[in-house]
């Protein structure tokens, strides 16, 4: 499918269409028409009662301990074209997984934890301010990446924590029959991985066993660094089409993917954050000296000017590398391999509804555990 229309451009909003606008949500769980705002029982009922049906009286749901609830339910064929939640509490984030089906299947094609899926992996709140994702003060999740189905999508929040999550979220979608032939046809996909630590002198996966023809269009990288110096000498790899050793397409190193250089580090001020619309370090969490003990970023690159494009199978890894320091050690400069904590979220567009036999397993609790 054509993922032109991501590019922020205002030059076919004046053409009307015949598509019809949707949204899921709390206030309207169905997403009917004329159907919004009718709940006489939700989280607001108290403090709506003076005021009555109408007025704000289920903004939210409570997703019970080990319960999965599902926030869209749709039949098509249509698109959805913005996601945006909050949860109380922001632990939640790590602790909740967030999943989309399409077209009836019974495996989801993403399959990520919340937080992860909106550039905040870490359990604290970071601002993410690019096209696709935005995530706003305190803890405003967005996505724009369009989602195309046919027959249907569902989507589903499981919490995996030992309290209740508050969940607000909205999913807004068009219906509307699609222009692209049998051959353009592409699914939104999402996989996450976490490496915990990644063994010393190995890589770290971001896909594997993906099989049929598609796009990659997007990383967001949650990095825990695990040895001292600099971390992010590593080369990210797409290996393409049969690729087996050596790979197509291979990077010069972290920093450089992620659009920034020289370690990030500007110098009297270090790491220096910064989100732009297609990629950016928008997480710096330093140590305290005390319980946060290790240095955590979060990173994104969106392929959209230049999506990655594979006919047959895609594998991409990065390296966990970084710089040994010389001369005092009676060693010389040089790289060096780490053992970071390297969390992944790989998004790309595929040619089947339903997963590879790639998929990675659904990660536990203890998987997901960054506190």
């Amino acid at each position: 499918m054509s993922i032109s229309g991501l590019d922020g451009g205002l030059g076919g909003l004046a053409r009307r269409s015949t598509a019809l606008s949707r949204s899921c949500s709390a206030e309207n769980p169905t997403g009917a028409k004329g159907a919004g705002g009718m709940a006489t029982e939700g989280t607001g009922a108290r403090a709506a009662s003076l005021l009555g049906r109408g007025w704000k009286v289920s903004p939210s749901i409570e997703i019970a301990p080990g319960e999965t609830a599902t926030l869209a339910d749709i039949a098509g064929p249509g698109t959805i074209r913005h996601i945006w939640c909050t949860t109380a509490p922001h632990q939640a984030w790590r602790g909740s997984i967030l999943r989309m089906y399409w077209e009836g299947e019974e495996a989801p094609a993403v399959e990520v934890p919340l937080g992860d899926f909106f550039c905040n992996g870490w359990n604290a709140f970071s601002q993410v301010s690019s096209v696709p994702v935005a995530a706003n003060p305190n803890g405003g999740f967005n996505s724009y990446w369009p989602m195309p189905f046919r027959q249907g999508a569902r989507i589903t929040l499981e919490n995996l924590r030992a309290e209740a999550i508050t969940l607000y979220y909205q999913v807004d979608y068009e219906l509307a029959e699609h222009a692209e032939s049998d051959a353009e046809r592409s699914w939104f996909h999402a996989q996450w991985r976490r490496s915990h630590p990644v063994p010393r002198g190995e890589v770290h996966t971001l896909l594997d066993g993906v099989t049929g023809a598609g796009h990659y269009v997007g990383t967001y990288l949650a990095w825990g660094v695990n040895d001292p110096g600099w971390w992010g000498e590593g080369e990210v790899k797409f290996y393409l089409d049969g690729d087996d050793e050596f790979p197509t397409i291979c990077g010069t190193g972290t920093e450089d993917y992620f659009g920034g250089a020289w370690n990030f580090d500007v110098p009297g001020q270090g790491y220096t954050a910064f989100t732009t619309p297609y990629l950016g370090l928008n997480q710096i969490l330093r140590p305290d000296g005390l319980y946060a003990s290790q240095q955590r970023f979060g990173m994104y690159r969106w392929h959209i000017p230049d999506p990655i494009r594979f006919a047959e199978d895609l594998r991409v890894t990065v390296q966990s590398l970084g710089i040994g320091p010389g001369n005092h050690n009676g060693l010389r400069h040089r790289y060096r391999p780490t053992s970071d904590d390297i969390a992944s979220t790989a998004l790309f567009y595929l040619d089947a509804p339903g997963p590879s036999e790639g998929r990675p397993r659904t990660p536990d609790l203890l998987t997901l555990e960054v506190d």
